[in-house]
């Protein structure tokens, strides 16, 4: 847990030498696109970047992830230190994950009748996990909230304690996995020890799906210290990792600015080209309300950047309002979650919606 919370802080010390919004806006879809992963929902950063840009283009897979981003904001919106945590705030977490889905029955509602994970669907006979009867799920929950608002234990077995009990509980009827690992950003941003931005701990959980349930499992068993281990080495993963990215997008970015012939430091060249973490899809009306100048202006820049091999435009839009993006960002960001995830992905059925 000291391990963990060292390497917590020394990424964002790292990361107080940046554009705080900008390292804060790939790891927070990172971490969306990795839990939805374990769930077996996968997209692409691009899929997810052009789905957010342009809701009526999305499938129901990228509408699902983006339910996830948006939970994860709402989330580590509700992680303020100091600030009372309520059922009614995780309700709201679920009800934003769900929203917009082919789910969205189950938003924000806790459920009526008893689930279980496994098994045939039929029944739960030969079910591999059983949570408790729907008649206990509200004063269990009731019981979950006091724990998240202590602040008399470490961070990182607290934020762990919190996600297994909540994934024991399971008490949705669907989205648990997503809304419990959400769960675990409002404790790390409430206990202020991940204050500015989210590490990517769901790609590290993906990593290896098997001992990621099997953790959950020792929890279940007693074995809390087991479990606490499991996470806390996730989560030190998750803080080396959110390093490497900025490293990455660091040398990327400084490649797109001698691509475009080094723009000066006041132009909107520069500035759409150092904001492309933030904002990956960029058009004129957005990037002329980002970097408050004409869209003409945009336009013009964003021109300059196609015609300097930085930026391509999609097939979305028509062309006088089109989008441009640049793909090999894309490239990286996923290559990168590949790479972390590559060791063992694990089966994401055995893991809990």
């Amino acid at each position: 847990m000291a391990t963990a919370t060292a390497a917590l802080a020394d990424t964002h010390a790292t990361g107080t030498r940046h554009d705080i919004d900008a390292l804060a806006a790939p790891l927070l879809r990172s971490e969306a696109l990795g839990s939805s992963f374990i769930e077996g929902l996968q997209a692409s950063n691009r899929r997810l970047a052009l789905a957010a840009h342009e809701p009526v283009a999305s499938d129901s897979t990228a509408r699902a992830v983006l339910g996830n981003v948006r939970a994860m904001e709402h989330a580590v919106a509700l992680g303020v230190p100091d600030r009372t945590f309520t059922l009614d705030d995780l309700l709201a977490i679920h009800h934003t994950l769900l929203t917009g889905t082919s789910e969205q029955r189950f938003a924000g509602l806790i459920r009526q009748d008893q689930n279980w994970i496994g098994g045939r669907g039929l029944n739960p006979a030969d079910a591999t996990f059983i949570p408790p009867p729907e008649d206990r799920v509200t004063a269990l929950l009731d019981d979950l909230v006091v724990f998240v608002n202590r602040n008399d234990l470490p961070a990182v077995a607290q934020a762990a304690i919190v996600h297994a009990q909540f994934e024991t509980i399971h008490p949705f009827g669907d989205g648990n996995g997503r809304a419990g690992r959400a769960l675990i950003h409002v404790i790390l941003r409430r206990r202020d020890v991940a204050p500015a931005f989210v590490p990517p701990v769901s790609v590290v959980l993906a990593t290896n799906a098997r001992l990621y349930v099997a953790g959950l499992v020792d929890y279940r068993n007693g074995q809390v210290d087991s479990w606490v281990a499991t996470f806390a080495d996730a989560l030190t993963a998750a803080a080396q990792a959110t390093t490497r990215l900025w490293q990455l997008i660091d040398a990327h970015l400084a490649s797109l600015l001698d691509r475009a012939g080094s723009p000066r430091a006041d132009s909107v060249a520069r500035s759409i080209i150092l904001g492309l973490p933030a904002q990956p899809v960029v058009s004129a009306d957005t990037a002329a309300t980002r970097y408050q100048v004409t869209p003409t202006a945009a336009r013009a820049a964003l021109n300059r950047l196609e015609a300097a091999g930085v930026l391509i435009p999609t097939r979305i839009g028509r062309r006088r309002d089109r989008e441009w993006i640049n793909d090999e960002l894309f490239q990286l960001l996923d290559a990168f979650e590949h790479n972390l995830g590559h060791a063992d992905p694990g089966p994401p059925a055995t893991a809990a919606r």
